[in-house]
C-alpha cells in the first residue's frame, strides 16, 4: 500500500472517509501543515477546494465572515455540494445580520443562569443512567451511556417526551449519514424522506408551544420569537436539525472518545483517579482530542490573497479543525492526550468568531458531570477493543465501544 508521504500533494485528497475511520487522516494533515498549509486541491471526490490546516489560519478564516461565507445560498457548511432544495437553512448557514438575529433567539438556553439550573438536572440524568449499568460485564458504552445521557439532556432542553428520546438519536444519525457510505441513504432526498417523521413531530410540538405561554425550552423560544415563529420549510427543518444534532451527536461522540482516550493513555487515567479535580481541565482536552466535527466549509465572496495564495471568488474553503487541533506550533505535544494541560481550552473544536458553537458550555457541563459521578463511584472502566468508527469526514462518530466497569476492592 502506498504510504501517505509518497503520494504527490496534487493526488492527496484529505476528505477520504476511510482514513478518518483508521486515523490515517492525521498523517495527511501533518503533511499539509508542513508543506502546504493553504493548499488548493484540484481533483477530489468533491471537486476542487482549498484546505486550511493550521490552527492560526483556521482562526483567521473564521474571524472574517464578510469574505468567507457559510450562507446556504453559496453552499453552506458542507464539503459536498447539496441540491439547493435540500439545504437545511439555519443561523449556522447564514451570514450577518440574519445569523445574529436568529442565534439571539436561542441564546438564553445557554445563559449562565440557565446552565446553573441545568447542572442538577444533568446530574440527575447521569445518576439515573449510571445506576442502571452492570459491573464486571461487557457493555456497549455508546449505547448504554453516550446515547442515553445526551438523549435525555436534549429532551430536557427541548421539553421533548423523554420516552421518545431514541427518535432524536435516530434522526441525528440519519442527518449525519454520509451518502457515500453504502447505506440505503444514497442522497439528500432520501434523507429528507426518512426525516419526515421528525418534521411531523416537531411541527406538532411547535404548534403546541405556540398555543402556550412562553417557556424556557428551545422549541418554545423559536415559537415565540418574531424572527423564527414563521420559518419557511427549509429553515424550519434546518433550525431544528441544528439544535438536535448540535445538542446530541457531538457530545455523544466526545463521551465515547473520552473513554477511549483514557484507556489509550492509562497513566493519564491513573492521574485522574488520583486527582479527581483534574476533570475540569480534562473535559476541554477530550473535546480537543476527539474534535467531534472534523471540518467546516466556507465560500469566498471575493478574490483574496491569503498567506501567499490567491483564493478566488466562489472557491470552496475547508477549515480542518481536526488538523488545527494537532498543530504543534500552537499545541504542545499535540498527539499526547494530556488531562492537565496549562491551556486546555486552546482548541478549535467549537470553531471561532460569530459561528462559535452555541452549546459549548452545555457540552462541557455534560462531560464534567459524567466524569465527576464516575469518579465518585470509584469505577475503573476498561475498554475491551477498538471503537467502531463511522464512515464520515464531517462528524467524527463512534458507533460502538465495548467496555467493562470494574470497582476495585
Amino acid at each position: 500500500m502506498t504510504s501517505i508521504k509518497d503520494i504527490p500533494l496534487s493526488d492527496l485528497d484529505p476528505s477520504v472517509q476511510t482514513r478518518f475511520q483508521s486515523g490515517e487522516h492525521f498523517e495527511v494533515f501533518d503533511r499539509l501543515r508542513a508543506e502546504a498549509p493553504v493548499y488548493f486541491h484540484e481533483t477530489t471526490q468533491y471537486g476542487p477546494f482549498w484546505s486550511i490546516s493550521k490552527y492560526k489560519d483556521i482562526i483567521e478564516v473564521e474571524a472574517n465572515p464578510k469574505v468567507f461565507s457559510s450562507d446556504a445560498a453559496y453552499g453552506g457548511i458542507w464539503i459536498k455540494e447539496q441540491p439547493k432544495d435540500t439545504i437545511r437553512k439555519s443561523f449556522m448557514t447564514a451570514d450577518q445580520p440574519e445569523h445574529d438575529q436568529q442565534r439571539k433567539v436561542v441564546n438564553p438556553i445557554v445563559s449562565p443562569s440557565n446552565l446553573n439550573d441545568m447542572e442538577q438536572k444533568v446530574r440527575d440524568i447521569v445518576t439515573l443512567v449510571l445506576d442502571d449499568l452492570p459491573l464486571n460485564e461487557e457493555i456497549d458504552w455508546v449505547e448504554r451511556v453516550s446515547v442515553e445521557v445526551t438523549g435525555r439532556v436534549l429532551c430536557e432542553l427541548m421539553d421533548f417526551p423523554v420516552e421518545e428520546r431514541m427518535d432524536l438519536t435516530t434522526w441525528s444519525d440519519i442527518v449525519n449519514t454520509d451518502v457515500d457510505a453504502g447505506t440505503e441513504i444514497t442522497d439528500e432526498y432520501v434523507k429528507l424522506e426518512k426525516l419526515k417523521p421528525m418534521i411531523i413531530k416537531f411541527k406538532e410540538l411547535f404548534a403546541e408551544r405556540t398555543g402556550m405561554p412562553p417557556q424556557n425550552d428551545l422549541i418554545s423560544m423559536l415559537a415565540h420569537s418574531q424572527e423564527t415563529a414563521n420559518m419557511e420549510p427549509q429553515q424550519f427543518v434546518g433550525m431544528l436539525v441544528l439544535l438536535m444534532v448540535g445538542g446530541n451527536d457531538t457530545t455523544r461522540n466526545s463521551i465515547s472518545g473520552g473513554l477511549d482516550a483514557l484507556n489509550k493513555f492509562p497513566e493519564e487515567y491513573k492521574k485522574l483517579r488520583e486527582n479527581p479535580e483534574l476533570v475540569e481541565s480534562m473535559v476541554p482536552e477530550i473535546i480537543r482530542w476527539v474534535t467531534p466535527v472534523a471540518h467546516m466549509r466556507r465560500t469566498a465572496l471575493e478574490d483574496i490573497e491569503f498567506h501567499g495564495q490567491q483564493i478566488k471568488k466562489g472557491d470552496k474553503v475547508i477549515m480542518w479543525y481536526c488538523s488545527g487541533n494537532r498543530d504543534p506550533e500552537v499545541i504542545e505535544d499535540p498527539y499526547t492526550f494530556k488531562i492537565d494541560r496549562k491551556n486546555p481550552r486552546q482548541h478549535v473544536s467549537f470553531g471561532f468568531g460569530i459561528h462559535r458553537c452555541l452549546g459549548n458550555r452545555m457540552a462541557e457541563l455534560q462531560l464534567r458531570v459524567l466524569w465527576e459521578e464516575i469518579l465518585k463511584r470509584g469505577w475503573v472502566i476498561e475498554t475491551t477493543g477498538e471503537p467502531e468508527r463511522r464512515f464520515s469526514n464531517f462528524v467524527v462518530g463512534i458507533d460502538s465501544l465495548k467496555a467493562i466497569i470494574r470497582k476495585p476492592e
